[in-house]
């Protein structure tokens, strides 16, 4: 690699000592890179020759396009104009039966419930069903499930009037259409009764006081009664299947279902307004 370096310096030396030292090398080279330089510019002009040459032929033949266009227009503007107006009637058809139902029944409701709902906003009014006999509350299985559930309040007074009979409506739903007998184990909670609860660890609740919508009568546990006995846990497939119903039923009504919740508590619902719970 070196001595290439070396024998292409020693060239170059020699060839400039040459141009140098002697007229007539100079104008040896002079002469070659003047020959060079004119053929150079010649492959230029003939390649832009071409493009003007590539470019008129392009122009030429779209003019030659529109042109058959234009005379097709002319020859034919009958048929076009009758095309154009088919095109047109779609659009026109659709912009004029816009907002009105094509489907006969689009109008009409598409789930039972709906009218039981709208019945339930046109006024009328449930009556809660008679107070179940405190020992139903107060058996061994009952205080399993739900410790303190003797002393709990069950009086739909004191529960917010919307709340009260979008639940009872629930309950007549649930039995009417899918034979569960429902009963509230609790509506209305005390703060101070909250707080006791919450003591009890999170396996019962994870609210404090004013922290529940129970606090507000916006809130109710219920469970199903079956030959006159409380059936609360979800363990009971039967029982089960009556909480998921009953999830449904309460969603059709505008209610919160809490066996949606990560912490599920299946038999809980709630009515959210806005403006009532404290931050």
């Amino acid at each position: 690699m070196f001595l290439l370096a070396v024998t292409i310096y020693f060239l170059l030396a020699c060839l400039i000592s040459w141009m140098v030292l002697f007229p007539s090398g100079r104008e040896f080279v002079l002469a070659r890179l003047a020959g060079a330089s004119q053929r150079m510019q010649q492959r230029l002009d003939r390649a832009a020759q071409r493009r003007r040459q590539d470019l008129g032929a392009l122009t030429q033949s779209g003019r030659a396009s529109v042109n058959g266009v234009g005379a097709f227009l002319r020859e034919h503007y009958l048929l076009c104009l009758g095309g154009l107006g088919l095109l047109c009637v779609p659009p026109m058809v659709a912009l004029l039966l816009s907002g009105k139902p094509t489907l006969s029944g689009y109008d009409a409701p598409t789930r039972e419930i709906n009218t039981q709902v709208a019945g339930l906003l046109e006024g009328e009014q449930l009556v809660p069903p008679p107070a179940l006999p405190p020992l139903v509350f107060a058996t061994a299985e009952v205080q399993l499930e739900r410790p303190m559930l003797v002393s709990a309040s069950r009086d739909w007074a004191l529960l917010d009037a919307a709340y009260a009979q979008r639940l009872l409506m629930a309950f007549k739903i649930m039995k009417e259409k899918y034979g569960y007998d429902m009963a509230i184990l609790e509506g209305y909670r005390s703060p101070e009764r909250q707080n006791t609860l919450a003591a009890m660890g999170s396996s019962v609740t994870n609210a404090a006081a004013f922290q529940s919508w129970h606090q507000y009568g916006l809130a109710a546990d219920c469970a199903f009664l079956r030959d006159g006995k409380l059936v609360i846990s979800e363990r009971d497939p039967w029982a089960l299947r009556g909480y998921q119903l009953y999830g449904e039923v309460a969603e059709s009504l505008g209610l919160t279902w809490g066996g949606r919740w990560k912490m599920m508590d299946f038999g809980h619902t709630e009515l959210r307004q806005a403006g009532v719970m404290k931050k």
